[in-house]
């Protein structure tokens, strides 16, 4: 694992953290560079910061006591995670490298004393989280359908572009399948059984909902 500097990529080019976050806070950040399937944090490691995502995909995941992995989420460019480290002494996932990725780091302290002393700050970071849990429970409700082929064409409804009818592939489709909680094989089987029945076309690169499925 590679650590970059607060404003470098090892390139002598500056890196711009995505999103809106007030200089104040990326000054005293750093960026690392984890290869496909590199771990960045374990579950029960000490919780030292929150992340973004500048590059790449990172996936969140959980192992239970009988040793079985679930997938919680995977966070992609410009998202952030592991903002629970913030009210926690460990953290409660593992963070592993989905592709090659860069990842910025900010401080668990820096951060707490930016909450405390800039309440604008404080108020942005809250509707982060706000949406976060917003959008966990939209992933439990997709999680509670039954059929493999409703679930799965919820879940593109959810991740439609701007045109509201395209959703760009990022890394292998099996990701699709550990974030809904559906085997490999179910989901491409409900991918085969939409694709036969028209309700969505397949590139290379992209799902694109037909027009009469959109949201």
């Amino acid at each position: 694992m590679r650590r970059i500097g607060p404003a470098g990529n090892g390139a002598g080019k500056p890196v711009r953290p995505a999103g809106t976050l007030p200089p104040s806070l990326a000054a005293g950040s750093m960026v690392r560079r984890l290869g496909a399937g590199e771990a960045l944090f374990n579950q029960g490691d000490p919780a030292v910061a929150i992340y973004q995502v500048e590059s790449g995909r990172l996936r969140l995941v959980r192992r239970t006591s009988d040793d079985h992995l679930v997938s919680l989420y995977t966070a992609r460019r410009g998202e952030f995670f592991a903002e629970a480290s913030l009210f926690a002494e460990t953290y409660h996932c593992d963070a592993v490298a989905a592709a090659p990725s860069l990842v910025r780091v900010y401080p668990k302290a820096e951060i707490m004393v930016l909450l405390r002393t800039q309440p604008a700050l404080a108020e942005a970071f809250m509707m982060r989280l706000a949406h976060q849990v917003q959008e966990l429970r939209t992933r439990m409700e997709l999680r509670n359908l039954h059929s493999a082929r409703e679930r799965l064409l919820q879940y593109l409804r959810l991740r439609t572009g701007t045109d509201a009818r395209t959703v760009a592939i990022e890394g292998q489709l099996q990701d699709i399948g550990a974030e809904i909680g559906i085997t490999r094989e179910a989901l491409y089987r409900a991918l085969a059984a939409l694709e036969a029945d028209g309700s969505i076309a397949r590139t290379r690169t992209a799902i694109v909902l037909n027009k009469s499925l959109g949201p």
